[in-house]
């Protein structure tokens, strides 16, 4: 499920460069789908719509995912509970609800057991949360219809009821509930409470500090601990390999300096097999959510207000659930710990994507000091370069073909393959 906009990227990106708020999106989508026209008032006619067809007295594993740009959804279906049980592939303490919270980037799979009457079909609702109440959000409720296989008409009566959206402690005490499950079985032939977090020793300690959008050097920008990152023309990763100075600083602060906010390419330096401890701090006046790559963290706590050491006392150092993608409420903290045991440079970004662009990303380098393909493996043939390093590119427009049509590679044709190929990095 996801916002969407009439607006292309490209004018969003105008918008948001001006400082101008996304607003209200022009709908909310079921897999690219909806919404059902469940108030002709509010609906046009003639909208395609996302069904999904169950048999009475099944259960199903409907796996949830918010794949928008910046609208946190609630996800309910009418008169059935959802019984949680797994998200971004942890499983969880199974517990029950008639609704949930899902912020951009995060994704949860429930299980349902059709056990209603079949008679007729019923409403699946995505609704936007924590918004401007001023605005007109009505038209931006997505719906699509579980459809039970002997139903004998539509579904009828009021959508279900969404949280309060004046209870700010709603979202936050549902988030909390969600425990690991440790004694499920992992990856591994034991428990996922083996690996017990809570007795490990922390080795780096970063408080993170968001902002909204302000004016640094006459551009809006985003940044984190007043710092807006600037991405180099020379990968990271192909900087660090070969030595080329210059092109990043690994001198990001681990809390918000008394400085002027500034845009640059510093990154965080991490200890290969430390222990980090990151607290995401929200300044800004909506939920943001932070993805961090090539990790699962913990975590362990979350509460209104700014953090403070005596905040740690509240961590839950058993059964936080280990994922990759967590919210951070406006005017609140979130605690998350991670095992820097993967070899690289990780990106820790803001899911939403307006916060991103304007940049609201930090990257992890995590290096491990002796010299071995058994922790990274070395460049692949097949290595893109760019930047200072371009000159080291080899010839792979054979690599991408457009159509099962003859292919002769001539220079131009190369160039703009190449090209090609560095978007498609960059995007990734």
């Amino acid at each position: 499920m996801s916002d969407w906009y009439i607006k292309n990227h490209k004018e969003l990106r105008k918008d948001i460069e001006k400082g101008i708020e996304l607003g209200v999106p022009d709908g909310i989508l079921f897999n690219g789908q909806g919404p059902y026209r469940y108030n002709e008032a509010l609906v046009s006619d003639g909208i395609a719509y996302h069904m999904i067809t169950v048999d009475p007295g099944k259960t199903y594993r409907i796996r949830v995912h918010n794949v928008g740009i910046s609208t946190s959804l609630n996800f309910r279906i009418q008169n059935h509970n959802l019984l949680l049980v797994e998200t971004e592939g942890s499983y969880t303490v199974q517990q029950n609800f008639t609704n949930m919270d899902i912020h951009v980037g995060q994704s949860y799979s429930f299980l349902v057991t059709m056990d209603q009457n079949g008679s007729r079909d019923y409403y699946m609702v995505a609704s936007p949360r924590f918004v401007n109440s001023s605005s007109d959000w009505t038209k931006a409720t997505g719906v699509a219809i579980l459809h039970y296989s002997n139903s004998l008409g539509p579904a009828s009566g009021p959508l279900p009821d969404p949280p309060n959206e004046y209870d700010a402690f709603f979202s936050m005490n549902q988030a909390r509930s969600i425990r690991w499950n440790v004694s499920a079985g992992a990856a591994r032939p034991n428990p996922q409470g083996s690996f017990r977090y809570g007795q490990i020793t922390v080795t780096d300690v970063y408080v993170v500090l968001n902002r909204p959008p302000e004016l640094i050097d006459g551009k809006y920008r985003t940044t984190l601990n007043g710092i807006s990152y600037f991405a180099p023309s020379t990968p990271l990763k192909l900087a660090q390999q070969f030595n080329i100075p210059g092109i990043y600083k690994l001198d990001f602060p681990n809390r918000l300096m008394d400085r002027p906010a500034k845009i640059d390419t510093s990154i965080i330096n991490g200890t290969y097999r430390g222990f980090m401890e990151i607290i995401l701090q929200n300044n800004d006046t909506t939920v943001q959510s932070y993805h961090l790559d090539g990790y699962a963290f913990f975590v362990v706590g979350m509460d209104y207000g700014v953090w403070t050491e005596n905040s740690r006392g509240t961590y839950n150092k058993w059964d936080g659930v280990a994922r990759c993608t967590t919210q951070v409420f406006p005017g609140a903290w979130t605690a998350i710990l991670v095992s820097l045991d993967n070899v690289g440079i990780w990106n820790l970004r803001a899911e939403n994507l307006n916060s991103w662009y304007l940049g609201q990303e930090v990257y992890i380098s995590v290096v491990n000091p002796e010299i071995t393909d058994k922790t990274e493996l070395a460049l692949p043939d097949n290595t893109i370069y760019c930047g200072v390093l371009s000159s080291l590119q080899n010839n792979q427009a054979h690599r991408v073909k457009f159509s099962k049509a003859p292919y002769k590679a001539n220079p131009s044709r190369k160039a703009v393959v190449v090209l090609l190929m560095i978007f498609f990095v960059i995007l990734l």
